[in-house]
């Protein structure tokens, strides 16, 4: 329902605010408009009768009465004058603008004559504020504002030729002059008016503006995630919301992006991990089930193998037979300690011969294919401490997947070998890290660049949420779960008990910015700069050791490339980009054996540009 959003509450609030504001204003400002044109009447209706009696003065002391009659009267009937006229001290009217009205005595209690007759007697002196009334000749007619002036006894009275007054009386009568309030009225009334039709087309104006505004600013951000919510709940985990802002909406838009992008990670990894699982049961039916009819072929090879010692042509093929049905019974042995993360077995060996046994193995499917296999080793590499086996079975695979990149037209694949000497930076991964307290601080669920991650409890601006470092030491492309400002500190803690991981006094040797630090047992403190963007990083133990030695071995293929956005996932299990042909475990099996070697392999390629793998092996265990 509309009344429900909560736009129109919002606009419901800010319209009812208004008209209440308003509404104060507006009955603040019609009363100081009526009473500023009271005051103004109020003076015009004073100095008139002050101009009255100055004009009158004369006859009045001549008691020249048809004069004065005269005056009165050419005066009070102006249009903008109701009537004036003169009342002696006992009440009767003795000029009047109105002749009906002269000789009549007026009601002392009725509202023109009753401020100055309320104590019983005549006031002899009364403020000119006292002196104004407003009141209606008749009910429910037009209002009428009157004045009163006093007519005082002066000297020039008492010594006057008449002597009509003794010089002990004070007041000799009142000058009461009466003017309409139509005009006035009408005025007001104007005002009114014009203030209330200002009055609803302010509040009809800021609704409009307000019901724009919220629409913009929070109808549609809140629809977004709204209907954002609702693919989610649906499963569509990749539906994200445009960032349209930098307020308080748009970091929540960015929230749910993020939220959703782990989400949609995490289950991508319970997928891969019941995946594995099913690996392992798979590898371990195989195990079983290919192993018998592997134990006859190896049987019989082995009593062929004696029994055609004559036949030397015949005995190379019997010695591939038995060498490659040994090595299928470790693929399969593999298959299952891979699923297990079993630890491989290292000897020395010539990583040279172990490429030469893998190519062997796969020259004659390469020839069908028509591809051509060329080798390019360097003679004076080192020995590695590896386990032959799973480094044949990477080459192996590495092959086929170059053939099958290649296609059937045919093309070359180039291996070379080099020994490097490289530095423990960004080839030395993080295995195990713990905060103060010895709680783990591995996150396995959210990986980087298919490694585990290293979780940090993170609170900026306000925001608390968690930082998830790359470990690969010194290698940056942190992920952050909340939006982080480069110029506001960022705290980080552990997750489990909150135990701060910034070290007091230590600053970044690059931007200056705080420093935490973490153990990674037995390899000592790990430190990091804790500003957004800088990569650096200390860990003393692992640098000591200095520069490290590799073989390095480059398989490069001159066939169709890989695409950009596959990169990042072609090492993760049962991905592939073969469609129906491809089981998407050859990488993943590369992945692990290179990982438990603690050896690296990376992928260089583009569409259409060929592909190239290198991989590094350490040369000491």
């Amino acid at each position: 329902m509309l009344s429900r959003r909560i736009g129109f509450k919002l606009t419901g609030a800010v319209a009812a605010t208004a008209l209440v504001t308003i509404s104060v204003f507006a009955y603040v400002s019609i009363r100081s408009h009526e009473r500023s044109l009271l005051a103004e009447v109020e003076r015009h209706a004073n100095q008139l009768s002050e101009a009255v009696k100055s004009g009158t003065e004369y006859d009045m002391l001549g008691n020249q009465r048809e004069r004065i009659h005269q005056s009165i009267t050419r005066v009070g009937n102006q249009s903008s004058i109701e009537r004036i006229r003169v009342m002696n001290k006992s009440g009767a009217v003795i000029y009047s603008s109105d002749a009906a009205e002269i000789g009549k005595n007026v009601d002392k209690q009725a509202e023109s004559c009753f401020l100055c007759h309320s104590a019983g007697r005549p006031l002899e002196r009364l403020e000119i504020k006292e002196r104004t009334r407003v009141f209606r000749l008749q009910p429910g007619g037009p209002r009428t504002l009157g004045i009163i002036n006093p007519i005082y006894n002066a000297p020039s009275c008492w010594t006057a030729a008449c002597h009509a007054h003794p010089r002990s009386q004070v007041v000799l009568g009142v000058l009461d002059v009466t003017l309409p309030l139509t005009a006035i009225d009408r005025e007001i009334r104007r005002a009114q008016l014009e203030v209330v039709i200002f009055a609803l087309s302010a509040i009809l104006a800021l609704s409009v503006i307000v019901a724009f505004l919220v629409k913009r600013w929070v109808d549609v951000p809140v629809a977004d995630l709204l209907a954002a919510t609702q693919r989610v709940a649906g499963g569509d985990l990749r539906y994200t919301i445009e960032e349209k802002s930098d307020d308080e909406l748009g970091m929540l838009a960015r929230s749910f992006n993020n939220m959703t992008a782990k989400l949609s990670e995490a289950r991508l990894q319970l997928f891969q991990s019941d995946k594995l699982a099913s690996l392992g049961r798979l590898a371990a039916g195989v195990a079983h089930e290919i192993n018998n009819p592997l134990t006859g072929v190896l049987t019989y090879s082995s009593f062929l193998l004696k029994r055609t010692k004559a036949q030397p042509e015949l005995q190379e093929d019997l010695k591939v037979i038995v060498r490659e049905t040994l090595r299928s019974r470790e693929i399969v042995k593999s298959l299952l300690d891979f699923a297990r993360q079993s630890v491989p077995k290292k000897t020395e060996a010539d990583v040279n011969e172990i490429v030469a046994r893998a190519a062997t193995v796969v020259e004659s499917q390469l020839a069908l294919n028509h591809v051509k296999l060329v080798l390019v080793p360097d003679r004076s590499i080192p020995k590695a401490a590896v386990d032959a086996n799973q480094i044949q079975q990477v080459f192996i695979n590495l092959f086929v997947n170059a053939s099958d990149a290649i296609g059937p037209k045919g093309g070359t694949i180039t291996v070379s070998s080099a020994a490097l000497s490289l530095s423990p930076v960004g080839i030395t991964q993080i295995k195990k890290a713990q905060c103060p307290k010895r709680h783990s601080l591995v996150e396995g669920e959210v990986r980087i660049d298919g490694k585990p991650s290293v979780r940090l409890k993170a609170r900026h601006d306000g925001n608390e949420g968690f930082i998830y470092l790359n470990s690969m030491y010194g290698m940056g492309g942190h992920h952050y779960g909340i939006p982080v400002d480069d110029k506001k500190e960022l705290a980080l803690a552990c997750p489990e008990c909150s135990s701060s991981l910034i070290q007091p006094n230590r600053e970044c040797p690059r931007c200056g910015a705080p420093v935490y630090a973490f153990e990674s047992p037995p390899r000592g403190l790990v430190e990091g700069c804790s500003r957004k963007g800088c990569p650096w990083q200390r860990w003393e133990d692992v640098d000591a050791t200095g520069a490290k030695e590799f073989v390095e071995v480059r398989v490069h293929d001159d066939g169709c490339g890989i695409a950009k956005e596959h990169l990042p996932k072609i090492f993760e299990p049962f991905y592939s980009t073969k469609g129906q042909t491809g089981t998407g475990l050859g990488l993943s099996v590369i992945w692990g054996i290179v990982d438990n070697h603690n050896g690296s392999i990376a992928v260089e390629s583009e569409a259409g540009a060929g592909t190239t793998f290198v991989l590094r092996l350490p040369v000491k265990p």
